[in-house]
């Protein structure tokens, strides 16, 4: 008798499909079979998925909002000015800023050898950007490098100027 093409699998959530092995060789059909037993049904797997989707959504909801809280919270505390640009730019440009300031912070005053006058300086700087879009565009830079790119921004990144003209 051959080994069998059509397998009936009870699944893990308990359904049962019914499963064409055919593309499989005879010797991987039993193997897979097991597999599939010890696994949701597609439709199951497939629902599980969408609701986790909808909890990743949630969760980075959450984090954001945490994040935008944290950057409002180190704003007001450091006398940071508001930023300036579109709309759905400003949240961005003001997680970005607070965790590009937090990291050079921590890179160049606490490993570093900084003291709190070098620091003082180095946030006068980054008080004259106010373009969101600035900060955003260095939010993968490394912290030691803030001082730098500070001083190369442009007028455009500085004061109400539009960037665009």
């Amino acid at each position: 008798m051959p080994v069998p093409k059509i397998w009936n699998v009870h699944h893990l959530c308990g359904h049962d499909v019914t499963h064409d092995l055919t593309a499989r060789p005879a010797d991987k059909r039993a193997g897979l079979a097991r597999w599939l037993a010890g696994r949701d049904c597609t439709d199951c797997w497939k629902s599980a998925r969408d609701a986790d989707t909808e909890s990743k959504e949630e969760w980075l909801a959450a984090k954001r909002a945490g994040e935008r809280q944290a950057a409002v919270e180190w704003a007001e505390k450091f006398d940071m000015p508001p930023l300036e640009g579109p709309e759905r730019a400003l949240e961005w440009g003001e997680r970005s800023r607070h965790q590009l300031m937090t990291a050079a912070h921590t890179a160049l005053v606490v490993e570093g050898g900084w003291d709190e006058s070098d620091w003082a300086e180095l946030e006068e700087k980054a008080r004259a950007i106010s373009r969101a879009g600035w900060w955003i565009d260095q939010r993968d830079a490394e912290g030691s490098d803030l001082l730098e790119l500070l001083d190369a921004a442009g007028e455009a990144d500085r004061g109400t100027e539009n960037p665009f003209r």
